[in-house]
């Protein structure tokens, strides 16, 4: 079968600059082969065409299409698409993201309205709104995030809202914003161990992502807190396991882990595939150290089965001793 991320790249229409031109000087680094665990099925059935009509006639940018999402075959065929807010040109430039870097446009003040209508229109359970970086903005784009939160309650107000949220480094305040908005899931995702920053997220801060995440509940403990990381940057597993110890003590609900994925020759190179089966490993040690909810699989992302995975969360916080 073919890769939905290749497909999804080689249908892009050609940008006047480079997508990634603070990454062009970069020597290239060798495109490991994908094996058949990896294969997914294309994208492009009519519901698939469905959603991407729904997705264009509302002028929105996903982010399963800029970051060459391998499920966007399956997710699109649900109507399950993740907005991504605030355009589609971020500030950072990650080793590992295939989203496009540069400077961005300024908000558009219509945006919440129509996520909120396009929510309605794809007829979603379950929401899932995240954004690129936007470090020009006072509030790192708090207060687009609150609005937004604010239009899809107003279109459908039967729909549960996740955000994917930027670190907010040095944005005071914008934290606060986002959750006195009350989204039901906060995610940040760290994306790597520690050790891996420099390389792999270099404008963040590990010790803020945890921090971050740990004040959510300090602000709002109703609110469920999710992160997520990749695995195949060159990582040990002492490494992985302090990670999990880490959101553990900051009081995360939700771990997702997925392998990596390199998007062109100029990103970070995969250090290796890892199996299923160690994936499935490092589920169990999850769930024992107190996650309400593990998903660890090589195509694990953030979004992937969100509405699934929050009805799950609720149930299994609902059956905890003492939760009345």
């Amino acid at each position: 079968m073919s890769d939905a991320a290749d497909l999804i790249d080689k249908s892009r229409s050609l940008d006047t600059l480079p997508r990634h031109p603070e990454k062009a000087h970069r020597p290239d680094q060798p495109v490991a082969r994908k094996p058949e665990w990896i294969r997914v099925k294309a994208p492009g059935s009519p519901q698939w065409a469905a959603t991407q009509e729904i997705v264009k006639e509302h002028g929105l940018v996903t982010v399963c299409e800029e970051a060459g999402c391998p499920n966007i075959g399956e997710c699109w065929e649900k109507k399950h698409a993740t907005f991504m807010i605030m355009g589609e040109t971020c500030t950072r430039a990650c080793a590992f993201c295939n989203v496009k870097t540069g400077l961005p446009r300024a908000l558009d003040p219509s945006e919440p309205v129509r996520v909120g209508e396009a929510v309605k229109k794809l007829g979603l359970a379950h929401a899932v709104v995240t954004s690129v970086d936007r470090d020009d903005l006072n509030d790192g784009g708090a207060g687009h995030f609150a609005k937004v939160i604010a239009a899809i309650r107003a279109a459908s107000p039967n729909t549960t809202i996740e955000v994917l949220t930027p670190d907010f480094l040095r944005k005071q305040g914008a934290l606060e914003t986002v959750v006195a908005a009350k989204p039901d899931v906060f995610n940040h995702n760290l994306e790597t161990v520690a050790s891996k920053y420099l390389a792999v997220r270099p404008g963040a801060r590990y010790f803020h992502s945890i921090r971050l995440l740990q004040r959510v509940k300090e602000i709002d403990p109703g609110i469920f807190t999710k992160s997520g990381m990749m695995l195949g940057l060159g990582e040990e597993r002492h490494e992985v396991l302090q990670l999990m110890d880490d959101l553990r003590i900051a009081d995360v609900d939700f771990l997702t882990m997925g392998q990596y994925l390199q998007p062109t020759r100029k990103h970070h190179p995969v250090a290796r595939f890892v199996p299923p089966d160690e994936f499935a490993s490092y589920a169990e040690v999850a769930l024992a150290k107190g996650f309400l909810l593990v998903s660890a699989s090589p195509l694990t992302r953030s979004s992937h089965h969100a509405g699934e995975d929050f009805a799950r969360l609720k149930a299994r916080r609902m059956a905890l001793p003492g939760h009345f």
